[in-house]
């Protein structure tokens, strides 16, 4: 078992987490703010931007191969490497997403 450093950029909070432990589990022992809905790598509220290091995560199903190199799901990620983390950001398809159903919503309204 090997421990790394996982630090949250802009907030000054950091901790330890063990490869055999996910960083939000570590966050809600050590009383860290770190959202999170479904728990299960599908929701992404618990999404963070990978800003340095690395993280496995095989079961986060709700991002693409492409994200998965740029994003962790803390709900899934565990580290193989010391991290810093940027919580609450979001990969690109959720973006995509939003915008898809923003454009919907004006057109329904337009057909008023």
């Amino acid at each position: 078992m090997t421990d790394y450093t996982v630090e949250f950029v802009g907030t000054g909070e950091s901790i330890t987490v063990s490869d055999k432990q996910t960083i939000l589990k570590r966050c809600i022992e050590e009383g860290i703010a770190q959202e999170f809905s479904c728990r299960v790598g599908m929701c992404l509220a618990c999404s963070a931007e990978i800003v340095e290091g690395d993280v496995t995560q095989p079961a986060a199903r709700g991002l693409t191969e492409e994200e998965r190199e740029n994003y962790a799901l803390t709900c899934m990620a565990r580290p193989v490497s010391d991290l810093k983390l940027d919580r609450g950001k979001y990969p690109p398809s959720i973006e995509d997403d939003g915008a898809v159903a923003t454009e919907s919503s004006e057109a329904a309204a337009g057909d008023d």
